[in-house]
């Protein structure tokens, strides 16, 4: 498959790029071919224009600015994001990339009325969120019920990308992990990858 990976953390040095390289292995390994979009490394501003504000209602999409981004993503059957949870939410680039990648004309379109909104990334067949955090996981679940995953799976995926599967792994107490802990998780994303075909 073609497969896309963002990465999102400024660091280069990081657990999350570390935790990327694992992927990225085990898709090579596998015979995908890979597409790495490190966002930070790359300086994609994640602050939405005032004219790709203005024609997100108003076809077409002003995506000039994006238009690699968008290319990546639309040649994507798979899609890997490896990224920080940061106050239970995305980082500002992710969020970013969604709110000026993932537009209409481009992963869905509105309805004639603005009501529902018709997907567009049909192509994507599976999805991987991989994501670090520095709480223990009870927080995560049973507080907060997962809101990453959860925007994720249905307010993105589910409505753009219906027909794709998608799957998180999500590392918990990050700061605090020896390297044995590390070198486990990565072998979890390993054999998630090792599945897709």
């Amino acid at each position: 498959m073609n497969c896309l990976v963002v990465v999102a953390h400024p660091v280069a040095d990081s657990l999350c790029h570390a935790l990327a390289q694992c992927a990225i292995q085990a898709l090579t390994e596998a015979g995908h071919t890979v597409q790495v979009e490190p966002l930070y490394q790359n300086e994609f501003s994640p602050s939405l224009t005032a004219s790709e504000r203005q024609s997100y209602y108003h076809l077409p999409f002003d995506s000039s600015a994006v238009q690699p981004q968008v290319s990546h993503l639309l040649s994507a059957e798979a899609l890997v994001l490896v990224f920080p949870t940061w106050w239970f939410g995305f980082p500002a680039i992710l969020k970013g990339w969604f709110d000026r990648v993932w537009a209409p004309g481009i992963a869905y379109d509105h309805g004639t009325d603005l009501g529902s909104i018709t997907p567009r990334l049909l192509k994507l067949r599976r999805a991987l969120a991989i994501t670090s955090l520095g709480s223990p996981w009870w927080v995560d679940r049973l507080l907060l019920r997962q809101p990453v995953k959860r925007v994720l799976k249905t307010a993105l995926i589910g409505t753009c990308a219906p027909a794709c599967r998608f799957e998180m792994l999500s590392l918990y107490k990050a700061e605090r992990l020896s390297p044995n802990e590390v070198e486990a998780f990565c072998s979890r994303i390993q054999r998630r990858l090792a599945q897709w075909s």
